[in-house]
This record gives C-alpha cells, structure tokens and sequence, in this order.
C-alpha cells in the first residue's frame, strides 16, 4: 500500500537517488525481544522517494548510542537520516535530547505537521516529542528526523517528509526559495 504524498504542488522529485540511514532506537530490539518492524518499513518508505538506506542500525536507548549513530550516518555521507523510536515519554526516550545539539537549524513547522497528520490518526501522535532540523549547511548538509517507534507514526512521518526532501536538501546546498 503506497503513501499519498500530503504536499505535493510546486514540488519536484529528486535528480539522482540520495543517501540516507534508518535508525532503529529500541532496548528490546537490541536486545533480541521484539522484532524491528519500523526500522525496515522506513527503509521501504525512504526508497519510494529515492532515499537510499543500505541497512537498518538498531541501538539502544539513550543519549548517546543514539547520538553516535546520528553522527556516525552523517559522517558517512548520509544527506537524510531517520530514527525511529525513543520520542515518547518514558524514562528511555531520550532521542530528542540526543539529536538537539546536532541540530544547526530545527524545521518546528515540519514537526507540527508530521503531528498533525498522525493525529487525524490517533491522539497517540501528540505524544511524539521527535525534532526535525538540519545539519551543517552547504552540499553536506544533512536532514536529521524522529520518528516514533510505531509503524504507523514511521509512515505519518515519511509521508510528510519524503516530498519535501528534495527541497529541503536544495536549500541546504544553498538553492533559491
């Protein structure tokens, strides 16, 4: 079943497939009782909008596994990374506090809408404290997004920013509005 785009006037597909990461945060996943199903959903999703992820990494909870991995994907010349899970409220969700002080630049607009479009799902989405922003700008600028760790906010979550990719990366690089 292919996600309808939520925005697609005035915007254009991307020229040439582009590297991204998935970034499965989950204790039990690591741990090897609960199986990653979000992870390689995002993967599916991403490749529909031409966002190319070699592999799935799983990390636990925690500031900084997740952080790592974050800076680890973007060292790697990833220009998208997702993560999913760890955007709730538990003690253990603590990936919004690991990507912020990679953020440059928050994009709180792309945040809202992502919740709004889970909530005309679930009132679940209000608990999603996942950021959005950017990288260092210039041609290795990378967008950086928290996704929760459902299957269904992973695809609330791409379907919002897959269309936007290919803008968002041509302003990073310096492109006119």
């Amino acid at each position: 079943m292919s996600q309808t785009p939520i925005v697609q006037k005035g915007l254009v597909p991307l020229t040439e497939p582009v590297k991204g990461a998935v970034i499965t945060v989950s204790d039990r996943c690591v741990s090897g009782e609960r199986e990653d199903l979000s992870g390689p959903l995002a993967q599916r999703l991403l490749a529909e909008h031409d966002i190319v992820v070699d592999k799935v990494h799983l990390v636990p909870d925690g500031v900084e596994p997740v952080r790592e991995a974050i800076a680890r994907a973007v060292s790697a010349g990833a220009r998208v990374v997702l993560t999913t899970g760890g955007t709730g409220v538990t003690p253990r969700d603590l990936t919004p506090e690991a990507t912020a002080p990679l953020l440059e630049a928050r994009l709180e607009g792309l945040e809202a809408q992502i919740r709004a479009h889970g909530l005309t799902k679930t009132p679940l989405a209000g608990l999603s404290r996942g950021l959005v922003g950017v990288t260092s700008r210039g041609d290795d600028g990378a967008l950086i997004v928290n996704a929760p760790g459902s299957r269904g906010g992973v695809k609330d979550t791409i379907a919002v920013i897959g269309p936007l990719v290919p803008h968002v990366l041509e302003q990073l690089g310096g492109g006119d509005h």
